[in-house]
């Protein structure tokens, strides 16, 4: 029998699911209650792990799910999802299926994750700039997720894709240090 990775499996899993969304017009429905979903395993991650267990039965499991959505009024597309990942026993990689999701909604809607480390949070002003000239650079819109590193001692380190831009200080110290050595 042929293994299939677990990262095919993620992307079929999150691919179904965008597709449903699709079809049915609730793509940005979907997308608030991953975004729901997401904010409830990173404040207890946790919860879903109890369905990944394979001692408590898919009829319990789906009993336990279809209730979490009636609570959170979860729409069909995500309880459907739900409900074929506890018949294949793939509950395990419901986290990572929602992150994906995610990077297809931004694939398709032409938005680019960039991620910010800086030494400090930027000033309203700064943000708004650096949107401005990252979104002209790319040419598309970007979701920019900050992230604090003192360590930086300056300045900005951005990544995007597979592109890396580092602008700190200490960046500049190690590059400069490389040069240092190399002339030696």
């Amino acid at each position: 029998m042929k293994k299939t990775s677990k990262t095919k499996i993620i992307s079929t899993y999150a691919l179904a699911l965008y597709q449903a969304a699709v079809e049915k017009k609730k793509v940005e429905q979907v997308l608030k209650d991953v975004d729901v979903l997401k904010q409830i395993i990173a404040d207890d991650p946790q919860t879903f792990n109890l369905f990944a267990n394979r001692v408590w039965g898919e009829v319990s499991k789906k009993e336990a799910i279809a209730q979490i959505a009636k609570k959170l009024n979860l729409c069909d597309e995500i309880k459907s999802c739900l409900d074929i990942m506890i018949d294949n026993n793939r509950m395990k990689e419901f986290q990572e299926v929602l992150e994906e999701f995610k990077h297809l909604y931004y694939q398709q809607n032409n938005i680019e994750e960039v991620e910010v480390m800086t030494v400090q949070n930027l000033s309203a002003s700064q943000d708004k700039k650096l949107k401005t000239l990252l979104e002209k650079k790319l040419a598309k819109k970007v979701l920019v997720k900050y992230t604090i590193k003192p360590e930086l001692l300056g300045g900005l380190v951005i990544k995007y894709g597979s592109s890396m831009m580092d602008d700190s200080i200490k960046g500049k110290l190690n590059r400069l240090e490389i040069i240092m050595k190399g002339e030696q």
